[in-house]
């Protein structure tokens, strides 16, 4: 039987499976494969989320390569179990009425991690706050808070309702979730009789709460302002007024979380460093992110793994047994997977793709920082490369936010790339990035490319999943991949380790050592020494598989944040 859930999980998005549209990219990838992990170690967790009904947005792309969003559909029903679970939150001086279904995470060994999809649709709501849980990151800013109370405020209440009220720590993945201090304030000032500014029930929220940060980004910290929060909270609430919620006029939900929690942590190394600077003062540790390899291990690898490394679907410290893989028995299993994506490609994308041309794979958030389209700075170099060593095909994916103009230009100019590409450089952007095209891609490509703007990569975990299907990397070093790289072992680097220089400065720099490397090591590689390509698909897998693996992850958290006994010392606990 699973232990009794000590620990909280907060996250605004969690991907728990791929028909459940609860998630846009990486941050509620991270959440599934997190509580994957929780589930495979029993670790005893609960998992707090919202029923986005209206998902994140459904892409298609136009006949002039324009992005457009719908609504997602899909039926709760279908998916997911209802609760008794009920409880109830103060919006513009309204009660909004909360329910809450449930999904249960549950491993083979018989952990079960239960989590709670929070939802505002209830005929006891007015007929606008019955959608304040649908639109995952929709709406503008009144909307943003208002999630981000249901979430953090109403969510420790659904708990209580369920009947979770010992818990010992409550888990906030990013600064959307800070909110549940609130509710942990009020909570401790009432059993104290004291104030909710008290610091004494400051200390003891603090105790229970730990935080994870995500983003470098200044802007991808959350912000209210204090007018915005009085009119949607109401001015006598905490979060409208305390010290520990409120800086510099403004609702500052990173501040809060920092300032309520006694363990903080960045999801990289180099994130960590980067983040200490951006909130000077702070106490951040890093542990680096992870990807939950059962999930993303595409079927003809697992075959081969099941064979191989025996208990790798449970911990990823087995990977390593993969470097007595003969070479024949993993290609083969490659082959397999790129076939299996080419197929698909030319099936929904009519790209005319082929099976046995060096195939690439970018997929991210399209927004410009990103630089997806870096390899495409100079067409005429990247078509004499592939005319000298043989033909390249790039595959595109991603997504941008529907206000993120800059993004959505970058999707224009990758399907007009494609649209005029021909051989010996084909070009494919397929829409509809989601948990499915993101597995199909990792396992199928021969090369993950990732290049993002230094150091705005707080971790990146895509290329994580290419090496746990022996692929290898080509990467800037930032986020994992400075811990993951080692050079023509697990794959290659984009330029060199350097503080930020001028954007435009950099992205030059980066794209003459991104056709630098593609035409003097790895297409000549790939097309004329299969055997030492092969040994780098090899490393890749048995070195960083174990390395990045949620296992690995959960056993630091374990120790690092949760303080419970056991996991962090199980068998096949490896360094990040």
């Amino acid at each position: 039987m699973p232990d009794k859930p000590r620990v909280a999980y907060f996250s605004m998005e969690i991907a728990l499976d791929p028909a459940i549209p609860t998630y846009s990219g990486g941050l509620g990838i991270l959440a599934g494969d997190t509580l994957r992990a929780a589930a495979d170690l029993a670790l005893p967790v609960v998992g707090v989320t919202l029923l986005h009904r209206t998902g994140y947005f459904f892409q298609k792309i136009d006949e002039e390569g324009r992005q457009t969003e719908s609504p997602v559909r899909w039926v709760p029903e279908g998916h997911l179990e209802r609760t008794a679970a009920q409880a109830s939150v103060s919006i513009e001086g309204r009660e909004v009425h909360l329910s809450a279904w449930r999904y249960t995470v549950k491993g083979p060994a018989g952990g079960a991690v239960p989590v709670y999809l929070i939802d505002a649709h209830s005929d006891l709501n007015d007929a606008g706050d019955r959608h304040l849980t649908d639109s995952l990151y929709g709406g503008d800013q009144r909307y943003r808070l208002a999630q981000e109370i249901v979430l953090g405020i109403g969510g420790v209440r659904i708990l209580r309702s369920l009947g979770f009220t010992d818990l010992d720590r409550y888990h906030m993945n990013e600064g959307h979730a800070a909110l549940l201090t609130a509710e942990l304030l009020r909570e401790r000032a009432l059993e104290l009789g004291a104030g909710i500014d008290s610091e004494v029930a400051a200390r003891l929220v603090r105790e229970q709460c730990t935080f994870t940060t995500h983003t470098p980004l200044a802007a991808g910290h959350d912000r209210f302002p204090i007018d915005l929060v009085r009119a949607v909270a109401g001015e006598r609430q905490v979060i409208a007024r305390s010290p520990f919620f409120i800086k510099d006029g403004l609702l500052d939900t990173t501040h809060t979380a920092l300032a309520l929690s006694r363990y903080a942590n960045a999801v990289s190394r180099r994130h960590a460093e980067v983040s200490r600077r951006l909130f000077p003062g702070s106490t951040i540790d890093s542990i680096t992110n992870g990807v939950h390899p059962a999930t993303w291990v595409c079927q003809p690898m697992a075959a081969l793994l099941d064979r191989a490394a025996p208990g790798w679907r449970t911990d990823g410290a087995a990977l390593s047994e993969v470097s007595q893989t003969p070479d024949p028995v993993l290609w083969g299993a490659h082959v397999s997977a790129k076939r299996a994506l080419i197929r698909r490609i030319d099936r929904d994308a009519n790209a005319g793709l082929v099976e046995d041309a060096f195939t690439i794979g970018v997929a991210r958030r399209c927004t410009p920082y990103k630089r997806l389209d870096l390899i495409l700075s100079d067409a005429s170099r990247l078509r004499a490369i592939a005319a000298e060593y043989g033909p390249v095909q790039v595959v595109f994916a991603g997504k941008a936010h529907p206000r993120d103009g800059g993004g959505k230009e970058m999707i224009e100019r990758l399907n007009a790339a494609s649209r005029a590409s021909s051989p010996p450089v084909r070009i494919a952007f397929i829409p509809g990035y989601d948990m499915e095209l993101a597995a199909a891609m990792v396992a199928g490509c021969d090369l993950w490319i990732n290049v993002p703007q230094r150091p705005l990569e707080a971790s990146g975990t895509s290329g994580m999943k290419a090496a746990m299907n022996a692929v290898p990397s080509l990467s800037v070093l930032d986020g994992w991949w400075i811990e993951g790289c080692e050079e023509g072992v697990t794959g290659w680097a984009v330029g060199e380790d350097h503080p930020p220089i001028d954007y435009h400065e950099e992205w030059r720099q980066d794209a003459e050592a991104l056709y630098d490397k593609l035409g003097r090591v790895i297409l000549p590689m790939f097309y004329k020494d299969r055997p030492a390509w092969i040994k780098v698909m090899r490393g890749a897998i048995s070195r960083n598989g174990p390395r990045f693996c949620t296992q690995r992850m959960m056993r630091e958290y374990a120790a690092k944040a949760y303080d419970l006994p056991g996991p962090a010392s199980l068998p096949g606990n490896v360094g990040g």
